[in-house]
Protein backbone atom coordinates (compact mmCIF):
# COMPACT_ATOMS: atom_id res chain seq x y z
CA UNK A 1 0.00 0.00 0.00
CA UNK A 2 1.27 3.47 -0.83
CA UNK A 3 1.98 5.64 1.43
CA UNK A 4 0.32 9.17 1.71
CA UNK A 5 2.95 12.00 2.46
CA UNK A 6 0.74 14.40 1.86
CA UNK A 7 0.14 15.33 5.72
CA UNK A 8 3.22 16.26 6.40
CA UNK A 9 2.94 19.31 3.25
CA UNK A 10 1.87 22.07 5.97
CA UNK A 11 4.92 21.10 8.35
CA UNK A 12 6.81 24.22 8.26
CA UNK A 13 10.35 23.55 9.37
CA UNK A 14 13.56 25.72 8.82
CA UNK A 15 15.99 24.66 6.19
CA UNK A 16 18.93 26.59 5.27
CA UNK A 17 21.22 23.74 3.10
CA UNK A 18 19.87 25.23 -0.19
CA UNK A 19 19.88 29.16 0.80
CA UNK A 20 23.24 30.53 -1.17
CA UNK A 21 23.77 34.02 -0.45
CA UNK A 22 26.56 36.51 -1.36
CA UNK A 23 30.63 35.90 -0.61
CA UNK A 24 30.36 39.19 1.28
CA UNK A 25 26.94 38.31 3.47
CA UNK A 26 27.24 36.35 6.71
CA UNK A 27 25.30 33.35 6.14
CA UNK A 28 24.33 32.67 9.70
CA UNK A 29 23.39 36.01 10.45
CA UNK A 30 21.00 35.94 6.51
CA UNK A 31 19.18 32.78 7.96
CA UNK A 32 18.93 34.30 11.42
CA UNK A 33 17.18 37.53 9.99
CA UNK A 34 15.17 35.33 7.48
CA UNK A 35 13.50 33.72 10.79
CA UNK A 36 13.06 36.29 12.46
CA UNK A 37 11.10 37.70 9.74
CA UNK A 38 9.42 34.65 9.78
CA UNK A 39 8.27 34.93 13.32
CA UNK A 40 7.10 38.17 12.65
CA UNK A 41 4.97 38.19 10.04
CA UNK A 42 2.93 35.03 11.93
CA UNK A 43 3.05 37.01 15.17
CA UNK A 44 1.88 40.19 13.30
CA UNK A 45 -1.07 37.63 11.41
CA UNK A 46 -2.27 36.27 15.14
CA UNK A 47 -2.42 39.61 16.14
CA UNK A 48 -4.86 40.87 13.49
CA UNK A 49 -6.92 38.28 13.31
CA UNK A 50 -7.46 38.84 17.09
CA UNK A 51 -8.11 42.43 16.37
CA UNK A 52 -10.85 41.20 13.58
CA UNK A 53 -12.29 39.26 16.40
CA UNK A 54 -12.40 41.77 18.73
CA UNK A 55 -14.11 44.73 16.54
CA UNK A 56 -16.79 42.03 15.46
CA UNK A 57 -17.65 41.55 19.34
CA UNK A 58 -17.63 45.68 19.58
CA UNK A 59 -19.29 46.26 15.68
CA UNK A 60 -22.64 44.08 16.32
CA UNK A 61 -23.14 44.96 19.84
CA UNK A 62 -22.99 48.70 18.42
CA UNK A 63 -24.39 47.89 15.23
CA UNK A 64 -27.76 46.34 17.25
CA UNK A 65 -28.18 49.30 19.22
CA UNK A 66 -28.40 52.15 16.44
CA UNK A 67 -30.64 49.38 14.23
CA UNK A 68 -33.27 49.35 17.43
CA UNK A 69 -32.83 53.51 17.80
CA UNK A 70 -33.88 53.48 13.77
CA UNK A 71 -36.74 51.01 14.56
CA UNK A 72 -38.14 52.84 17.20
CA UNK A 73 -37.72 56.42 14.92
CA UNK A 74 -39.71 54.69 11.96
CA UNK A 75 -42.25 53.45 14.42
CA UNK A 76 -42.81 57.02 16.04
CA UNK A 77 -42.83 58.30 12.09
CA UNK A 78 -46.92 59.04 12.24
CA UNK A 79 -46.46 60.92 15.51
CA UNK A 80 -43.79 63.36 14.74
CA UNK A 81 -45.56 64.61 11.33
CA UNK A 82 -48.33 65.79 13.76
CA UNK A 83 -46.25 66.62 17.06
CA UNK A 84 -43.47 67.72 19.05
CA UNK A 85 -40.22 66.37 16.81
CA UNK A 86 -37.53 66.81 19.20
CA UNK A 87 -39.51 64.90 21.73
CA UNK A 88 -40.72 61.96 20.05
CA UNK A 89 -36.56 61.70 19.17
CA UNK A 90 -35.33 62.10 22.61
CA UNK A 91 -37.88 59.30 24.06
CA UNK A 92 -37.00 57.33 21.16
CA UNK A 93 -33.08 57.55 22.16
CA UNK A 94 -34.56 56.68 26.39
CA UNK A 95 -35.88 53.97 24.53
CA UNK A 96 -32.50 52.31 23.48
CA UNK A 97 -30.86 52.76 27.13
CA UNK A 98 -31.09 48.59 27.65
CA UNK A 99 -29.51 47.01 31.29
CA UNK A 100 -26.92 49.42 32.40
CA UNK A 101 -24.93 45.71 33.23
CA UNK A 102 -24.89 45.54 29.25
CA UNK A 103 -23.62 48.82 28.74
CA UNK A 104 -19.91 48.28 28.89
CA UNK A 105 -18.05 46.59 26.47
CA UNK A 106 -15.50 43.58 26.78
CA UNK A 107 -12.09 45.34 28.49
CA UNK A 108 -9.05 45.87 26.29
CA UNK A 109 -6.24 42.81 26.42
CA UNK A 110 -3.38 44.12 28.72
CA UNK A 111 -0.47 45.59 26.50
CA UNK A 112 -2.23 45.76 23.14
CA UNK A 113 -2.98 49.31 22.87
CA UNK A 114 -1.22 52.31 22.96
CA UNK A 115 -4.08 53.87 24.68
CA UNK A 116 -4.40 52.01 28.03
CA UNK A 117 -7.98 53.93 28.51
CA UNK A 118 -10.67 51.67 28.81
CA UNK A 119 -13.62 51.99 26.10
CA UNK A 120 -16.31 53.71 26.22
CA UNK A 121 -19.82 52.73 27.23
CA UNK A 122 -22.36 51.81 24.18
CA UNK A 123 -25.17 54.50 24.95
CA UNK A 124 -21.74 57.19 24.90
CA UNK A 125 -20.62 55.95 21.58
CA UNK A 126 -24.65 56.20 20.19
CA UNK A 127 -24.48 59.36 21.67
CA UNK A 128 -21.45 60.58 19.41
CA UNK A 129 -23.02 58.85 16.53
CA UNK A 130 -26.20 61.51 17.18
CA UNK A 131 -23.77 64.49 18.17
CA UNK A 132 -22.50 64.07 14.14
CA UNK A 133 -26.28 63.15 13.00
CA UNK A 134 -27.18 66.77 14.57
CA UNK A 135 -23.45 68.19 13.02
CA UNK A 136 -24.58 66.89 9.73
CA UNK A 137 -28.27 68.06 9.73
CA UNK A 138 -27.00 71.26 10.64
CA UNK A 139 -24.67 71.77 7.63
CA UNK A 140 -27.50 70.51 5.34
CA UNK A 141 -30.72 72.28 7.11
CA UNK A 142 -33.56 69.69 5.80
CA UNK A 143 -37.23 70.75 5.48
CA UNK A 144 -38.13 67.49 7.43
CA UNK A 145 -35.38 66.94 10.28
CA UNK A 146 -37.08 64.03 11.52
CA UNK A 147 -37.27 61.95 8.24
CA UNK A 148 -33.49 63.20 7.33
CA UNK A 149 -32.16 62.41 10.97
CA UNK A 150 -33.44 58.56 9.95
CA UNK A 151 -31.33 58.79 6.69
CA UNK A 152 -28.48 60.25 8.27
CA UNK A 153 -28.37 57.58 11.06
CA UNK A 154 -29.18 54.86 8.41
CA UNK A 155 -26.09 55.95 6.22
CA UNK A 156 -24.47 54.76 9.59
CA UNK A 157 -25.85 51.45 9.64
CA UNK A 158 -24.89 50.49 6.00
CA UNK A 159 -21.42 51.70 6.96
CA UNK A 160 -20.81 49.36 9.95
CA UNK A 161 -22.84 46.80 7.66
CA UNK A 162 -20.32 47.02 5.53
CA UNK A 163 -17.28 47.25 7.61
CA UNK A 164 -18.37 43.59 8.58
CA UNK A 165 -18.23 42.09 5.64
CA UNK A 166 -14.68 43.90 4.32
CA UNK A 167 -13.35 42.56 7.68
CA UNK A 168 -15.15 39.26 7.93
CA UNK A 169 -13.49 38.63 4.46
CA UNK A 170 -10.27 39.88 5.64
CA UNK A 171 -10.51 37.14 8.64
CA UNK A 172 -11.28 34.23 6.39
CA UNK A 173 -8.37 35.17 4.29
CA UNK A 174 -6.27 34.99 7.58
CA UNK A 175 -7.32 32.18 9.01
CA UNK A 176 -6.88 30.08 5.76
CA UNK A 177 -3.46 31.65 5.40
CA UNK A 178 -2.85 30.91 9.24
CA UNK A 179 -4.16 27.13 8.46
CA UNK A 180 -1.84 26.58 5.65
CA UNK A 181 1.49 25.66 8.15
CA UNK A 182 1.99 23.41 11.13
CA UNK A 183 3.95 25.24 12.96
CA UNK A 184 5.37 24.33 16.98
CA UNK A 185 2.41 26.20 18.50
CA UNK A 186 0.44 23.58 16.98
CA UNK A 187 1.88 20.92 18.91
CA UNK A 188 0.26 19.99 21.80
CA UNK A 189 0.50 16.93 23.95
CA UNK A 190 -2.79 14.86 24.97
CA UNK A 191 -1.70 12.35 27.55
CA UNK A 192 1.03 14.19 29.69
CA UNK A 193 -1.16 14.13 32.68
CA UNK A 194 -0.75 12.38 36.15
CA UNK A 195 -4.34 13.28 37.63
CA UNK A 196 -7.13 11.02 36.63
CA UNK A 197 -10.56 11.91 37.43
CA UNK A 198 -12.34 9.43 38.53
CA UNK A 199 -15.58 11.89 39.32
CA UNK A 200 -18.70 11.28 37.02
CA UNK A 201 -18.07 12.86 33.79
CA UNK A 202 -17.87 16.70 34.23
CA UNK A 203 -19.04 19.58 31.65
CA UNK A 204 -16.51 20.61 29.05
CA UNK A 205 -16.23 24.45 29.72
CA UNK A 206 -14.66 26.92 27.03
CA UNK A 207 -12.54 29.54 27.78
CA UNK A 208 -12.36 31.82 25.08
CA UNK A 209 -9.53 34.64 25.62
CA UNK A 210 -8.89 37.70 23.32
CA UNK A 211 -5.58 38.86 22.56
CA UNK A 212 -5.16 42.16 20.66
CA UNK A 213 -2.64 43.55 19.09
CA UNK A 214 -4.04 46.57 16.69
CA UNK A 215 -2.23 49.98 16.80
CA UNK A 216 -4.48 50.75 13.39
CA UNK A 217 -7.72 50.08 15.61
CA UNK A 218 -9.23 53.58 15.96
CA UNK A 219 -11.77 55.03 18.58
CA UNK A 220 -12.42 58.10 16.87
CA UNK A 221 -15.70 57.30 14.90
CA UNK A 222 -18.82 54.90 14.79
CA UNK A 223 -18.33 53.44 12.13
CA UNK A 224 -15.24 51.36 13.55
CA UNK A 225 -17.15 50.73 16.84
CA UNK A 226 -15.42 52.43 19.08
CA UNK A 227 -16.27 56.33 19.32
CA UNK A 228 -15.15 57.87 22.09
CA UNK A 229 -17.43 60.68 23.57
CA UNK A 230 -15.41 64.01 24.96
CA UNK A 231 -16.05 63.03 28.32
CA UNK A 232 -13.70 60.35 27.93
CA UNK A 233 -10.94 62.11 26.33
CA UNK A 234 -9.39 65.51 28.18
CA UNK A 235 -6.51 65.93 25.66
CA UNK A 236 -7.42 65.95 21.88
CA UNK A 237 -4.85 65.36 19.15
CA UNK A 238 -5.06 68.92 18.26
CA UNK A 239 -1.87 70.87 17.52
CA UNK A 240 -3.93 73.77 19.56
CA UNK A 241 -4.29 73.31 23.32
CA UNK A 242 -7.60 72.65 24.65
CA UNK A 243 -8.93 75.51 26.75
CA UNK A 244 -12.27 76.88 27.55
CA UNK A 245 -13.49 80.25 26.61
CA UNK A 246 -14.24 82.88 29.12
CA UNK A 247 -17.73 82.24 28.42
CA UNK A 248 -17.43 78.32 29.17
CA UNK A 249 -15.59 79.30 32.28
CA UNK A 250 -18.02 81.42 33.66
CA UNK A 251 -20.74 78.43 32.74
CA UNK A 252 -19.04 76.02 35.05
CA UNK A 253 -19.54 78.30 37.88
CA UNK A 254 -23.47 77.90 38.04
CA UNK A 255 -24.32 75.11 40.78
CA UNK A 256 -25.36 72.06 39.39
CA UNK A 257 -28.82 72.43 41.25
CA UNK A 258 -29.53 75.61 39.39
CA UNK A 259 -30.96 74.67 36.11
CA UNK A 260 -33.01 77.52 35.98
CA UNK A 261 -29.75 79.32 35.99
CA UNK A 262 -27.76 77.29 33.33
CA UNK A 263 -30.89 77.36 30.97
CA UNK A 264 -31.26 81.26 30.81
CA UNK A 265 -27.41 81.21 30.60
CA UNK A 266 -27.29 78.85 27.79
CA UNK A 267 -30.28 81.07 25.54
CA UNK A 268 -28.12 83.62 25.79
CA UNK A 269 -24.80 82.21 24.85
CA UNK A 270 -25.32 79.58 22.76
CA UNK A 271 -22.39 79.66 21.03
CA UNK A 272 -20.54 77.19 23.76
CA UNK A 273 -22.53 74.42 22.73
CA UNK A 274 -19.49 72.93 20.94
CA UNK A 275 -17.07 69.93 21.19
CA UNK A 276 -13.88 72.37 22.19
CA UNK A 277 -15.61 73.79 25.19
CA UNK A 278 -16.84 70.70 26.51
CA UNK A 279 -13.23 69.10 26.22
CA UNK A 280 -12.39 72.80 27.68
CA UNK A 281 -14.27 72.37 30.87
CA UNK A 282 -13.28 68.79 31.54
CA UNK A 283 -9.60 69.55 31.12
CA UNK A 284 -10.51 72.51 33.90
CA UNK A 285 -12.60 69.63 35.22
CA UNK A 286 -9.10 67.36 36.27
CA UNK A 287 -6.96 70.64 36.59
CA UNK A 288 -8.83 71.30 39.62
CA UNK A 289 -8.45 67.21 40.64
CA UNK A 290 -5.25 67.49 40.41
CA UNK A 291 -5.57 70.20 43.63
CA UNK A 292 -7.63 68.45 45.52
CA UNK A 293 -10.80 70.93 44.67
CA UNK A 294 -13.32 67.75 44.35
CA UNK A 295 -16.41 69.77 44.15
CA UNK A 296 -14.89 72.19 41.76
CA UNK A 297 -13.87 69.31 39.52
CA UNK A 298 -17.37 67.70 39.98
CA UNK A 299 -19.49 71.24 38.64
CA UNK A 300 -17.18 71.27 35.90
CA UNK A 301 -18.14 67.96 34.55
CA UNK A 302 -21.25 68.37 34.87
CA UNK A 303 -21.46 71.47 33.17
CA UNK A 304 -19.13 69.56 30.74
CA UNK A 305 -21.52 66.92 30.13
CA UNK A 306 -24.37 69.43 30.22
CA UNK A 307 -23.18 71.00 27.23
CA UNK A 308 -22.51 67.70 25.44
CA UNK A 309 -26.20 66.07 26.01
CA UNK A 310 -28.32 69.65 24.66
CA UNK A 311 -25.34 69.34 21.83
CA UNK A 312 -26.49 65.88 20.91
CA UNK A 313 -30.27 66.09 20.59
CA UNK A 314 -30.25 68.42 18.42
CA UNK A 315 -31.48 71.97 17.08
CA UNK A 316 -34.14 72.16 20.18
CA UNK A 317 -32.07 69.56 22.34
CA UNK A 318 -31.29 72.77 25.45
CA UNK A 319 -34.80 73.22 25.72
CA UNK A 320 -35.72 69.66 25.75
CA UNK A 321 -32.94 68.14 28.03
CA UNK A 322 -33.94 70.85 30.57
CA UNK A 323 -37.57 69.80 30.34
CA UNK A 324 -36.83 66.19 30.79
CA UNK A 325 -33.73 66.49 33.65
CA UNK A 326 -36.27 69.16 35.42
CA UNK A 327 -39.11 66.45 35.46
CA UNK A 328 -38.77 64.46 38.64
CA UNK A 329 -38.16 60.76 37.77
CA UNK A 330 -37.54 60.52 34.81
CA UNK A 331 -35.32 58.06 32.76
CA UNK A 332 -33.04 60.92 31.40
CA UNK A 333 -31.74 61.46 34.84
CA UNK A 334 -30.78 58.03 35.52
CA UNK A 335 -28.80 58.39 32.39
CA UNK A 336 -27.60 61.62 32.70
CA UNK A 337 -26.17 61.27 36.49
CA UNK A 338 -25.13 58.20 36.11
CA UNK A 339 -22.56 59.52 33.08
CA UNK A 340 -21.38 62.44 35.22
CA UNK A 341 -20.99 60.52 38.55
CA UNK A 342 -18.61 57.61 35.97
CA UNK A 343 -16.75 60.86 33.95
CA UNK A 344 -15.83 62.15 37.38
CA UNK A 345 -14.52 59.12 38.95
CA UNK A 346 -12.67 58.45 36.13
CA UNK A 347 -11.22 61.69 36.20
CA UNK A 348 -10.07 61.74 40.26
CA UNK A 349 -8.66 58.17 40.42
CA UNK A 350 -6.67 59.64 36.96
CA UNK A 351 -5.54 62.82 38.90
CA UNK A 352 -4.45 60.65 42.14
CA UNK A 353 -2.47 58.55 40.06
CA UNK A 354 -0.61 61.60 39.00
CA UNK A 355 -0.30 63.13 42.15
CA UNK A 356 1.20 59.57 43.60
CA UNK A 357 3.67 59.45 41.05
CA UNK A 358 4.76 63.13 41.93
CA UNK A 359 5.14 62.90 45.55
CA UNK A 360 7.73 59.81 44.53
CA UNK A 361 9.74 62.50 42.18
CA UNK A 362 12.55 64.19 44.12
CA UNK A 363 11.74 67.95 44.45
CA UNK A 364 14.47 70.58 43.62
CA UNK A 365 14.46 74.17 44.41
CA UNK A 366 16.36 75.76 41.68
CA UNK A 367 18.20 78.93 43.93
CA UNK A 368 21.10 81.44 43.77
CA UNK A 369 24.04 81.11 45.78
CA UNK A 370 26.96 83.45 45.90
CA UNK A 371 30.56 81.54 46.15
CA UNK A 372 33.80 82.24 45.47
CA UNK A 373 34.85 79.91 42.67
CA UNK A 374 38.73 80.87 42.61
CA UNK A 375 40.80 78.95 45.26
CA UNK A 376 42.07 81.28 47.95
CA UNK A 377 39.77 84.02 47.66
CA UNK A 378 36.77 85.21 49.36
CA UNK A 379 33.72 87.33 48.79
CA UNK A 380 34.21 90.29 51.08
CA UNK A 381 30.54 92.34 51.39
CA UNK A 382 30.95 96.29 51.54
CA UNK A 383 27.79 98.46 53.02
CA UNK A 384 27.87 101.97 51.60
CA UNK A 385 28.11 104.28 54.39
CA UNK A 386 24.87 106.25 55.26
CA UNK A 387 26.86 109.39 55.02
CA UNK A 388 29.03 110.39 52.07
CA UNK A 389 29.97 113.80 49.65
CA UNK A 390 31.00 111.25 47.52
CA UNK A 391 28.42 110.87 44.53
CA UNK A 392 29.30 107.03 43.34
CA UNK A 393 28.79 106.45 47.09
CA UNK A 394 25.36 107.90 47.33
CA UNK A 395 24.22 106.32 44.20
CA UNK A 396 25.41 102.98 45.78
CA UNK A 397 23.93 104.07 49.27
CA UNK A 398 20.26 104.63 47.09
CA UNK A 399 20.41 101.09 45.77
CA UNK A 400 21.44 99.71 49.56
CA UNK A 401 18.04 101.39 50.49
CA UNK A 402 15.86 100.27 48.00
CA UNK A 403 16.85 96.47 49.74
CA UNK A 404 14.00 94.85 51.44
CA UNK A 405 15.08 94.64 55.28
CA UNK A 406 16.06 90.91 55.59
CA UNK A 407 18.45 91.79 52.81
CA UNK A 408 19.72 94.81 54.37
CA UNK A 409 20.08 93.02 57.90
CA UNK A 410 22.00 90.58 56.19
CA UNK A 411 24.46 92.68 54.28
CA UNK A 412 25.27 94.62 57.65
CA UNK A 413 25.97 91.63 59.29
CA UNK A 414 28.92 90.97 56.93
CA UNK A 415 28.32 86.85 56.94
CA UNK A 416 27.93 85.70 53.06
CA UNK A 417 26.02 82.48 54.43
CA UNK A 418 23.26 85.09 55.99
CA UNK A 419 22.83 86.60 52.15
CA UNK A 420 22.66 83.48 50.52
CA UNK A 421 19.63 82.16 52.91
CA UNK A 422 17.71 85.41 52.22
CA UNK A 423 18.51 84.83 48.50
CA UNK A 424 17.36 81.23 49.18
CA UNK A 425 14.16 81.97 49.64
CA UNK A 426 13.75 84.36 47.00
CA UNK A 427 12.50 83.31 43.45
CA UNK A 428 15.09 83.05 40.40
CA UNK A 429 14.13 86.24 38.64
CA UNK A 430 14.20 88.78 42.21
CA UNK A 431 17.37 86.93 43.46
CA UNK A 432 19.05 87.36 39.99
CA UNK A 433 18.07 91.34 39.61
CA UNK A 434 19.09 91.67 43.64
CA UNK A 435 22.61 90.08 42.69
CA UNK A 436 23.22 92.23 39.72
CA UNK A 437 22.29 95.40 42.06
CA UNK A 438 24.89 93.85 44.25
CA UNK A 439 27.48 94.64 41.24
CA UNK A 440 26.21 98.13 40.22
CA UNK A 441 26.16 99.28 43.94
CA UNK A 442 30.22 97.71 44.51
CA UNK A 443 28.92 95.61 47.04
CA UNK A 444 30.22 92.33 46.90
CA UNK A 445 33.95 92.33 45.98
CA UNK A 446 36.81 88.98 45.57
CA UNK A 447 40.10 89.20 47.82
CA UNK A 448 42.61 87.16 48.24
CA UNK A 449 42.09 84.86 51.72
CA UNK A 450 44.99 85.87 54.30
CA UNK A 451 45.34 82.15 56.05
CA UNK A 452 47.04 82.02 59.23
CA UNK A 453 49.89 79.33 59.26
CA UNK A 454 50.35 79.69 63.06
CA UNK A 455 47.55 77.15 63.21
CA UNK A 456 46.54 74.05 62.69
CA UNK A 457 43.29 75.14 60.82
CA UNK A 458 45.63 77.75 58.50
CA UNK A 459 48.40 74.98 58.16
CA UNK A 460 45.59 72.55 56.43
CA UNK A 461 43.72 75.07 54.12
CA UNK A 462 47.74 75.86 53.44
CA UNK A 463 48.61 72.48 52.65
CA UNK A 464 45.19 71.40 50.48
CA UNK A 465 46.13 74.81 48.42
CA UNK A 466 49.76 73.18 47.97
CA UNK A 467 48.02 70.17 46.52
CA UNK A 468 45.54 71.68 44.87
CA UNK A 469 48.27 73.62 42.99
CA UNK A 470 50.53 70.64 42.12
CA UNK A 471 47.67 68.86 40.60
CA UNK A 472 47.21 71.62 38.58
CA UNK A 473 50.40 72.03 37.49
CA UNK A 474 50.46 67.97 36.92
CA UNK A 475 47.64 68.47 34.98
CA UNK A 476 49.33 71.38 32.41
CA UNK A 477 52.37 68.76 31.91
CA UNK A 478 50.21 65.94 31.03
CA UNK A 479 48.14 68.21 28.26
CA UNK A 480 52.03 69.64 26.91
CA UNK A 481 52.97 66.09 26.45
CA UNK A 482 49.95 65.01 24.69
CA UNK A 483 50.03 67.71 22.34
CA UNK A 484 53.83 67.16 21.39
CA UNK A 485 53.56 63.60 21.10
CA UNK A 486 56.34 61.11 20.50
CA UNK A 487 58.51 62.03 17.72
CA UNK A 488 59.12 58.30 16.54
Amino acid sequence: MPIDYSRFDAIEVSDDSDIEVHPNVDKRSFIRAKQNQIHQERQQRKNRIAALKYEKIINSALLGRIISLLDSLKSHASEAATGNQAEIAFKAVMSTAGDPKDDQPPPRPEGVFSDDQPLPSYSKMLMQLLDQVNKALEEKKPDDRYTAMMDEIQEHVDKIKELQKEQAKELENLEKEEGKKITSDNIHDGFNSSYVNKSGPSEKKEDTKLELLNPNFSTSAPASASGASSSDKVAVDDDDEVEASPTAKKFSEISVNDYQASLKFLSQHPEILTEKETDGLLVLAFDAALERKDDLSRQCVHQALLLQYCRALGKDGVALFFKRITTKGHQAQDVFYKDVQETYMRIKNRSAEIIAERAKEPTEVEQIQLHAMEPGTTIQIRVPPAETDDPDAQAARKIFDSFAPDMKKALESGELDEVNKVLGNMKVEDAEELVGLFGEANILSLEDELIDATTEEGQQQLREMEAAAAAEREAEKEAEREVVGDPE
